[in-house]
């Protein structure tokens, strides 16, 4: 070749690495600069902490909008505002788009949306997760209904990858209007303190309601996650919402024809005697469950999801003897545990993901009931209490119970009792499976024997005591076959890892249809 020839690739190289040097910049030293101030880290450093060094692949860094209305006509919008393509995350293949807020605030337009649209349908052909970092100002209104199309091709495509790959959303700044709908169709939201999540900012409510609220009263990370229950985890900041973003990951696996990961370790079996005495035999003494759950997990790991909302059921994931589970656990330090609208919807959607991922159950049951209530009532508590019977019963995973004290009513079969298809039922000794507690149950059962009594109380005590004798005990269940045995306490990890093993080969089959109908 010429000296020439040479010369002028060298030249077009040069021109090349010139162009993506500045493409890389985004919106600009100065913008770069401002989003570092405002404590937030740019689009690629945010990939950078997530990814393993070196291992991202981008895809769409030239991309350009078309739009030509309201002064777009040939501005230059780096990566057009959001860079995508695909990496690994402790060496497994993501797909993820990350929105770039020094570019015209991120907004998205057509070929934004195109290319996040398209890195999940790369996600869904490689079986890999898709990972969404979103910092916007909204839809590009520059562009008008051509955005509000690209909005609806994520949209098709979160639903698209529902089910069949894990998809995380991380809200790191504004997710507004339309936008908050894709974070509100993936698996898991994981928002930082001083982002914002909502549909109409407090301007428009103002405007139309008359209320007055902040944008971080709101839409913030506490609001969503007490009030709406829309956030699964509330994250310090960028770099703490990549480190919950890479454990939650850790648990998952890549797609829905694959098992977790499995993780080989060393952690014990063995009698842990200190579990005998965690649960009051008193059954009106509350205690935290997730004291329970950190002594039946490997080396007390257990990831809680959505803590801030519904705390009156614990939901999470942990590993038992290296095998992944999802715990679902009635929490009698709040509400005693009973089951309610908000406990019975978080319950429910953590269940089928874990059935949609081959993620086995175990269910820890302490429950007195449905809680009682006109409110409760209005809001449709059947309704949502039957999205667990539904839930559990259409589960084909490994499903473990362990009825831990009281297991009264409905609420006893919604916590995946042997007839919801549960493959192992167990029970301590200081289990109560029956219709209702023993003090209820006696003022139905024995009313006009009560009201003859001569000293009522006394009569009343002893009936409670009789009843409780019969019914109130798991050997009555155990007769019945509800429940598989009844150990000691210091025994359920042991019994839980036996089981599991047991169970990793279950296959179960159901009728052929295309999706059956829950309670929504």
């Amino acid at each position: 070749m010429s000296a020439e020839n040479t010369k002028a690739i060298d030249e077009r190289i040069e021109t090349l690495k010139a162009r993506k040097e500045a493409l890389y910049l985004g919106g600009g030293k100065e913008r770069i600069e401002k989003q570092h101030a405002s404590g937030k880290l740019t689009a690629r450093e945010r990939i950078a902490a997530l990814v393993d060094a070196g291992s991202f692949q981008e895809i769409g860094l030239f991309a350009q909008h078309r739009a030509t209305f309201f002064g777009m006509a040939g501005k230059e919008m780096p990566a057009d505002g959001v860079v995508t393509g695909a990496a690994t995350i402790d060496g497994r293949l993501v797909h993820l788009a990350s929105q770039d807020f020094t570019v015209g605030g991120g907004a998205a337009g057509e070929v934004h949306s195109d290319k996040i649209a398209e890195a999940m349908r790369l996600s869904l052909k490689t079986g890999s997760p898709f990972v969404f970092v979103n910092d916007s100002g909204g839809a590009r209104v520059q562009e008008g209904i051509d955005s509000l199309a690209g909005y609806g091709r994520v949209f098709y495509s979160n639903v698209m990858l529902s089910g069949a790959v894990p998809q995380i959303s991380l809200i790191c700044g504004p997710c507004a209007g339309g936008a908050a709908y894709s974070p509100a169709l993936t698996d898991f939201v994981i928002q930082t303190l001083g982002a914002q999540m909502f549909i109409t900012g407090p301007n428009v409510i103002k405007q139309v309601t008359g209320e007055t609220v902040t944008a971080e009263q709101l839409g913030g990370p506490q609001a969503q996650m007490n009030h709406s229950g829309v956030v699964h985890f509330v994250a310090q900041n960028d770099q703490d919402a990549v480190l919950l973003c890479k454990r939650l990951l850790s648990f998952l696996p890549s797609n829905n024809l694959e098992d977790p990961p499995l993780v080989a370790g060393d952690a014990p079996v063995g009698l842990d005697p200190e579990l005998n005495y965690i649960v009051p035999d008193e059954s009106k003494l509350g205690y935290d469950v997730r004291q329970v759950i950190v002594r039946l997990v490997d080396f007390g790991d257990f990831l809680e999801v959505q803590p801030g909302f519904a705390p009156n059921i614990v939901i999470g994931f942990a590993r038992i003897q290296g095998r992944v589970v999802g715990i679902i656990a009635n929490q009698p330090s709040v509400l005693a545990g009973s089951l309610d609208i908000n406990a019975s919807t978080k319950a429910s959607r953590f269940i089928r993901f874990c059935n949609a991922f081959n993620i086995s159950l175990v269910t820890l049951v302490d429950v007195p009931g449905f809680l009682p209530g006109v409110q409760q009532e209005y809001g449709g508590i059947i309704r949502h209490g039957a999205k667990m019977l539904f839930a559990y019963s259409a589960a084909t995973v490994p499903k473990i119970t362990v009825v831990m004290r009281k297991a009264y009513g409905g609420a006893y079969l919604a916590m995946c009792g042997k007839d919801l298809g549960a493959d192992r039922v167990v029970a301590w000794p200081t289990a109560e499976i029956a219709v209702m507690g023993a003090e209820g149950a006696v003022e139905v059962v024995f009313r006009k024997e009560l009201q003859e009594a001569e000293d009522k109380a006394a009569r009343r005590k002893e009936l409670i005591a009789e009843y409780r004798r019969t019914f109130a005990t798991p050997y009555m269940a155990g007769a019945r076959r509800l429940v598989d045995d009844i150990i000691e306490p210091a025994e359920t990890r042991r019994y839980l890892a036996a089981a599991l093993q047991a169970l990793h080969t279950k296959r179960e089959l159901r009728p052929p249809k295309k999706h059956g109908l829950i309670p929504l």
